[in-house]
């Protein structure tokens, strides 16, 4: 019997591991925001949480040297990752969570939020046609 190819990401529980080390070190290393204020333009630097997002753990993953691209694992490509389907859904939302909670309290930007995650607000508009010219007795 023929051995398939062994996985980079051996099981669920790494995948999980990395996760959660990705999740702790986007968390514990914020952007800086600079700015310059006051009269005499004194710097001012702000520290912005990071966002979780399934492009950023793949490239901790990869900056780890572990493996280049996730795809397989989240497509469940060939079903060849049949073990992983479960963890990568829990790994879409921790990260769906965490951009939505973020965008809901002014933590991101609102809108890209929504657009991330397939938000938006609907409202329905009615247009009644009015005669230009109103007819008068």
């Amino acid at each position: 019997m023929g051995r398939g190819k062994t996985k980079y990401i051996e099981t669920p529980e790494k995948f999980w591991e990395l996760f959660e080390d990705y999740r702790k070190d986007t968390k514990d290393n914020p952007r800086i925001k600079v700015e310059y204020v006051g009269k005499d333009g004194d710097r001012m630097e702000t520290p912005l949480v990071r966002p979780l997002t399934i492009e950023g753990f793949e490239n901790y993953v990869a900056d780890l040297g572990v493996i280049q691209d996730l795809g397989h694992y989240f497509a469940n490509t060939d079903k060849k990752y049949n073990d992983y389907r479960t963890i990568c859904s829990r790994v879409r939302k921790a990260i769906r969570q965490d951009q939505i909670e973020g965008g809901m309290v002014g933590q991101y930007n609102a809108s890209i939020t929504q657009r991330l995650n397939s938000l938006k607000e609907q409202t329905e508009t009615t247009v009644t046609e009015q005669p230009f010219f109103p007819e008068t007795e």
